[in-house]
């Protein structure tokens, strides 16, 4: 059997999703307006869901959504078993298919597959005896542009009483809670654990994952499964890295060791499920390094508990329902806080702002106002700044978001006339969207001006052009005020970025 958006009429001649198909019209997509939902398949049972596609326009704006569409961080999935109140499947649409941060990227594995990181398909088996609701919730402010689906499943005439449901349920800390690992899921009854999304948005400079996975079965006091890390457990090494296999893999990975990095990965435990007969506690520690200026001995070691934010999907089968009491929060609750004090550089195209060669406002990779573009000709004379101002003395990072491109340069940055980090090189042979991380520090209030002089190029480079999206200012964790390690010292004197 098959549910599907294909575009069919009833007698009537209005929509009906069990009438016969529309020869006139290729109309197969449907958009959900903001706050509606969506119902993918509804039919009674009993039967067994195979595999669900479904695939819909990005977040960006084209032809057919000219002003952007919701992403699959705001599209919320819920699957209802037997008529139940509670979802048996409840999250985030991205997060079910392996898919965090409302960012798209490419899974290539066994029950998962994100073909192009367009088309969204899942092959885990859902078992249902006497009905089922698949739905689709926009909690954007945007609508869900062209989604089609097809949901395969196979129409039964009984099955067995023992037959567990699949369950997948989000869960999220923002940041992770002191003292206590990261649950991910807690159940009781009997049945096994088959898989786990995971997505950890760095608060700290530094590895985050020495964490170790500690699942408890039927009930115990002590984890008989206990790990030796977080890239172990995903199955990786000495860290992670940007992979997809068919059990395991890290879809998104941004940059290693920054203030607001982002990791996501997923491991599938198909054929090593972990069985539990009375219960399961999965969790996570959320250990790692932190630099001095975090630690209340001004210590960098590798075994400190960091407070990132962590969001994650338990995927498990279980006989009966579930005890699990975790819930999917709305879209708002959903989107990760915003740690930055953001400078647009769109706002100093001016003159006076750069050196020779002409700079232009140009719309570019999802830039909310867009980024400069600067063009000079040479090395001579060719700077640009964007000036700031700060209003509280506090810990921040100060950073920029920069394109990198084939016709891109070197240049140097300076604070107030102060050099700060190294040469950065902006050429890339493909466009991409890059941060570049400068200084931590406890500026005083007032005026500030960063500034890039071009100092070459490199070789493979045609030209020495530069585009900047925006100075940023961002947050430390709170316990770097609390120890206030830093605070007295002047950053002119001896520029610091802890790594």
């Amino acid at each position: 059997m098959r549910a599907t958006s294909s575009h069919r009429i009833g007698p009537d001649g209005k929509y009906d999703p069990h009438g016969d198909l529309d020869p006139n019209s290729n109309w197969d997509n449907k958009n959900v307006e903001p706050g509606e939902t969506k119902i993918l398949m509804e039919e009674s049972g009993p039967g067994v869901v195979t595999h669900i596609w479904m695939t819909f326009l990005g977040p960006e704006p084209q032809g057919w959504a000219k002003h952007g569409s919701a992403n699959h961080q705001e599209m919320l999935l819920r699957i209802f078993f037997d008529g139940r109140q509670r979802p048996g499947v409840e999250a985030p649409v991205g997060d079910f298919f392996a898919n965090a941060f409302g960012r798209r990227r490419e899974v290539i594995s066994v029950p998962v597959v994100v073909e192009d990181a367009d088309s969204y398909n899942c092959f885990w088996r859902m078992p249902f005896r006497r009905s089922i609701r698949i739905e689709v919730v926009n909690q954007s402010e945007k609508p869900v542009s062209l989604l089609y689906y097809n949901i395969d499943w196979i129409k039964k005439d009984s099955l067995p009483e023992d037959t567990p449901y699949f369950y997948a349920q989000y869960r999220q800390e923002y940041p992770t809670a002191s003292g206590r690992d990261y649950l991910i899921l807690e159940t009781e009854g009997k049945g096994h654990y088959v898989g786990t999304v995971l997505s950890v948005r760095t608060r700290s400079p530094s590895w985050f994952g020495e964490g170790d996975e500690k699942i408890y079965i039927d009930g115990e006091k002590k984890a008989s499964i206990w790990g030796t890390g977080t890239e172990d457990y995903f199955l990786s090494a000495w860290g992670l890295k940007t992979t997809s296999t068919p059990f395991f893999g890290t879809p998104y990975f941004d940059q290693w060791g920054i203030v607001g990095g982002h990791t996501s990965a997923y491991r599938w435990h198909i054929h090593d499920p972990i069985v539990f007969n009375r219960g399961i506690k999965v969790t996570i520690e959320h250990y790692g390094w932190i630099p001095p200026d975090e630690n209340a001995d001004y210590q960098s070691i590798s075994w400190n508990e960091r407070e990132d934010d962590y969001s994650s999907v338990a995927f498990w089968y279980q006989q009966g329902e579930p005890t699990f009491t975790a819930r999917a929060p709305d879209a708002a609750a959903r989107k990760l806080p915003n740690l930055d004090k953001v400078f647009y550089a769109a706002d100093f195209a001016g003159d006076e702002y750069h050196g020779d060669g002409a700079a232009e406002v140009q719309q570019l990779l999802q830039y909310e106002k867009g980024q400069i573009l600067y063009r000079p000709a040479s090395t001579d004379g060719a700077w640009i700044e964007i000036p700031f101002t700060v209003g509280k003395k506090a810990p921040v990072r100060l950073l920029l978001n920069m394109t990198r491109s084939y016709d891109f340069g070197r240049y140097q940055a300076a604070l107030n006339g102060v050099k700060i980090g190294g040469v950065m090189d902006f050429y890339r042979a493909d466009i991409d969207n890059w941060e570049y991380h400068l200084l931590d520090f406890w500026p005083d209030p007032g005026e500030y001006r960063l500034r890039l002089e071009c100092v070459g190029k490199d070789p493979q480079s045609g030209g020495y052009y530069l585009g900047i999206e925006s100075v940023r200012l961002r947050e430390r964790r709170p316990r770097v005020e609390t120890w206030g390690h830093e605070k007295g010292k002047d950053w002119r004197e001896n520029p610091v970025l802890h790594r």
